[in-house]
């Protein structure tokens, strides 16, 4: 990640749940930060889903998240969902 977040870890989480975590926090970043690559970016959604199967758990790390960054997740995904360009870029 370019800077340094403070970002909600799960204490039950292992280092690969970290891992699948931190890769969509910094795929999401790279959409406003020049463009993410849109199956890239899907992708490490998908893994996210995995680690935080509860909508109200993902929905507590999206506010966490677009407090610290000023991005949310879930806009982002929104966005990637209805576009149909290779690459995604955010305003």
């Amino acid at each position: 990640m370019a800077d340094n977040y403070q970002l909600p870890i799960d204490g039950n989480w292992n280092t690969e749940d970290m891992i699948a975590v931190s890769n969509l926090v910094d795929a999401v970043l790279q959409v406003y930060e020049g463009g993410c690559d849109r199956n890239y970016l899907m992708e490490t959604h998908k893994h996210f889903v995995q680690v935080i199967p509860s909508k109200s758990e993902q929905k507590t790390f999206d506010r966490d998240f677009e407090e610290q960054t000023g991005h949310s997740i879930y806009k982002t995904m929104k966005m990637a969902q209805e576009s149909g360009t290779k690459v995604i870029t955010g305003a």
